[in-house]
C-alpha cells in the first residue's frame, strides 16, 4: 500500500481502530464496552515519548478515576508491542495515567502491529480530534509529521478534517520565541493573540503587556498592525521634528517681533514660506491690519 492509501485510510479508520475511548461514563449512563485482547499489568505499559501531548489537567484525571473506580476500565487502551511482554501506548494515554490514580494494577489492552510512524500519526491525529492538545502541542505535532514523514499542509489537513490554512497557521506559532511559547502553552495567551504577534518587532514585551492588560485578539491585531507600520516607518506615530532655524532666520524673527510687539514666526524653505504673526485681541488685529494697509 502506497503512502497516499496509508494516509487516507488512517483518516477514514481512526475512529473504528480507538473509539470514544477517552471519555469519562455519564453518571446514570450505561457504559459502553469495547472487547480488549487481554489484560496485562499496568507497569508493563509505558507512555509513546513521542505523544504530542504534554499537559494533562490534574482535575480532569482525577475525574477520570472517580468514573474508572466505579465503572472500571470501560475502554481498553490501545499498544503495541515494543519488546517481551513489554508494551507502548499508541492511543489511551489519559486513561492509563487514571488508572494508575485509581489504583488498578493492569489494564485491558488492544494489541495493534503497527510501526513507527503509523504509531506516532494515530497519537497525533487522535489528541487534535479529540481537541486535546494546546495549540503549541497540535503545531508541533503537525511539524513532526512533515519533517520526519514528508506529510504535506494539504495531508495533513485532509486526515485531521481540517483546512490547509488551519495547519498552516498552527506551524507558524512555532515562529515565537520561546517565553511566548510558554504562555500560549499554559493557556494564558490564546493563540489568536500569538499569530497577531509573530512578525512584530517584541513578542515577548507585547504579549506581557497584552496579557497584563486583558486586551482582546482585536485590540492585539491593531498593536501588532502599529507595531508593524513603526517597523516600516521609523517616524511612524511620532509627531514631525521641526527644523532647525538659521541664525539669519531666527535674528528676523527677534526684529519684527521687538518691531510688532508681538510674537512672529518665520518658516522658511527653498520654494517659499510663511510668516507667522500672533495676536491675542482685536485691538492687536487691527494695528497689524493698519501697518499692512499703510505699507
Amino acid at each position: 500500500m502506497n503512502d497516499d492509501n496509508s494516509r487516507r485510510r488512517l483518516g477514514r479508520g481512526l475512529a473504528a481502530l480507538i473509539g470514544e475511548m477517552d471519555q469519562p461514563v455519564a453518571a446514570g449512563a450505561p457504559p459502553q464496552t469495547v472487547n480488549a485482547d487481554r489484560k496485562i499489568p499496568i507497569e508493563f505499559v509505558s507512555r509513546n515519548p513521542r505523544n504530542p501531548r504534554r499537559t494533562f489537567d490534574e482535575g480532569e484525571l482525577q475525574d477520570l478515576a472517580s468514573s474508572i473506580r466505579q465503572h472500571g476500565i470501560v475502554q481498553p487502551v490501545v499498544v503495541r508491542t515494543i519488546a517481551d511482554e513489554r508494551y507502548e501506548i499508541i492511543a489511551g494515554e489519559r486513561r492509563w495515567r487514571a488508572a494508575q490514580l485509581a489504583g488498578f494494577t493492569d489494564i485491558p489492552v488492544i494489541v495493534r502491529d503497527v510501526d513507527d510512524r503509523t504509531a506516532l500519526e494515530i497519537a497525533i491525529v487522535e489528541n487534535v480530534q479529540r481537541s486535546d492538545l494546546n495549540p503549541l502541542e497540535e503545531a508541533m505535532g503537525y511539524d513532526q509529521l512533515i519533517a520526519e514523514h514528508g506529510y504535506t499542509q494539504n495531508d495533513l489537513g485532509e486526515i485531521i478534517g481540517k483546512s490547509r490554512s488551519h495547519v498552516a497557521n498552527s506551524l507558524r506559532l512555532l515562529k515565537l520565541p520561546e517565553p511566548v511559547r510558554d504562555m500560549l502553552s499554559s493557556g494564558t495567551l490564546s493563540a489568536g493573540h500569538a499569530r497577531a504577534l509573530i512578525p512584530t518587532s517584541d513578542p515577548v514585551g507585547l504579549a506581557r503587556s497584552i496579557i497584563a492588560k486583558g486586551l482582546s485578539v482585536r485590540d492585539t491585531e491593531r498593536l501588532a498592525q502599529n507595531d508593524i507600520r513603526a517597523q516600516n516607518d521609523p517616524n511612524y506615530g511620532q509627531a514631525a521634528k521641526p527644523q532647525e532655524k538659521d541664525a539669519d532666520t531666527l535674528a528676523l524673527e527677534r526684529t519684527l517681533s521687538d518691531s510688532l510687539g508681538l510674537d512672529v514666526t518665520v518658516n522658511h524653505k527653498v520654494s517659499g514660506g510663511q510668516l507667522r504673526i500672533a495676536y491675542k485681541t482685536l485691538d492687536q488685529l487691527e494695528e497689524i491690519c493698519r501697518l499692512l494697509e499703510r505699507r
